[in-house]
Formats: structure tokens, sequence, C-alpha cells
């Protein structure tokens, strides 16, 4: 395992510090044949954004939060971390309590190697499994004011305001890259 290359970033993180066209809708901003195969998306944790790609140009950012303990890496189960690297969306459904939910492939390869690791490390105990069912997903009906203080709430899965995970939500497929970083 401690040969394994690690990844490759996938983005140029945007210079500002603020939330990229925010105030428009992603159909304003993308005028071409809006080829969902050219859609990616970058999580940056510790700017709590996400941003919108487009053949590899940044689009659109949204505020986002993570799971109750943001710092560093998702290793297992139950740590409220969320994972970091380079993931796939693998499956997109309505959700019952957080409008929408865009399942990212957590655990992957990556991750189970990172898994490992960190019992071989005696990072975390050995019965601790990997863990999954790690998305990205709005709040509950009427709690925005949580993305807006940037409340760190959940499990592990970034979480978006209930009205920017609907728009996301219509431009991204089933193996959209969704690259997360510190």
């Amino acid at each position: 395992m401690k040969n394994c290359q690690p990844e490759q970033n996938f983005h140029t993180p945007i210079a500002a510090n603020q939330l990229l066209n925010y105030d428009q809708s992603i159909e304003q901003l993308i005028s071409q044949n809006n080829n969902k195969n050219k859609i990616s998306i970058l999580i940056e944790k510790s700017q709590h954004r996400l941003t919108l790609y487009y053949d590899r140009k940044p689009v659109k950012s949204y505020p986002v939060v993570f799971g109750g303990n943001s710092t560093g890496d998702k290793y297992g189960e139950g740590d409220k971390k969320t994972p970091e690297g380079i993931l796939k969306i693998k499956d997109l459904y309505p959700h019952p309590q957080w409008s929408k939910f865009i399942w990212l492939d957590y655990p992957n390869t990556q991750s189970w190697r990172k898994h490992f690791q960190a019992k071989a490390d005696g990072k975390l105990p050995w019965s601790i499994p990997v863990g999954g069912q790690v998305g990205i997903h709005g709040v509950p009906t009427g709690a925005d004011k949580m993305i807006d203080d940037r409340t760190n709430w959940t499990w592990g899965c970034p979480s978006l305001k209930n009205k920017d995970v609907d728009e996301l939500y219509q431009w991204v497929e089933k193996g959209t890259v969704v690259e997360i970083l510190p």
C-alpha cells in the first residue's frame, strides 16, 4: 500500500474566496449544447465552496457544509468526516428529508486504500468499517440558515441549500467526477 501513487488533482480551484456567479442560473452561464459529459464538480472544504465546472472551467459556485468533524479525510464509518479525493456520482434520486441525493461512489479504490492504511498505521481500530452512503444533498425544509452559518451538521455528506441541490441535480449524471479537497 505504501507504494501506491496518490491521485492527481482534477480541477484548478478558483483563486477568489467568494462564490462564483451565485446569483445566476447555470442555464444562463452555459450557452453551449449543455453536454453533461463535460460537467464536473470541485468541493473545497476549507472554502465551504462547491463549484460546478464545464469543460474543466469554473462556471458557478455554491455554499456548502460538511460532516460534524470537518477537518481531515474520512477513514471510517461514524467519524463524521467528509471524504477527500476524486469520486464519481453513483446515482441520483429524490430524498424525502433533504430534497435530492447525489450519491457518490465512496468507498472507492482510493478510499479503501486510505482506510486500510489508517488501520495498518494504528490510526483506526481494525473493528471500524469504511462506511458508505456519502452523497451531496440538501437540508431539512426551512434549514437553509445552517448553510449560511457554515454549520457542519451531516455524518460526512456535503450539504447545500435545497434550491442549490435542485439546480445542480439537473446538470449532473452517473459518472460525473466530484473532486473533494481539504
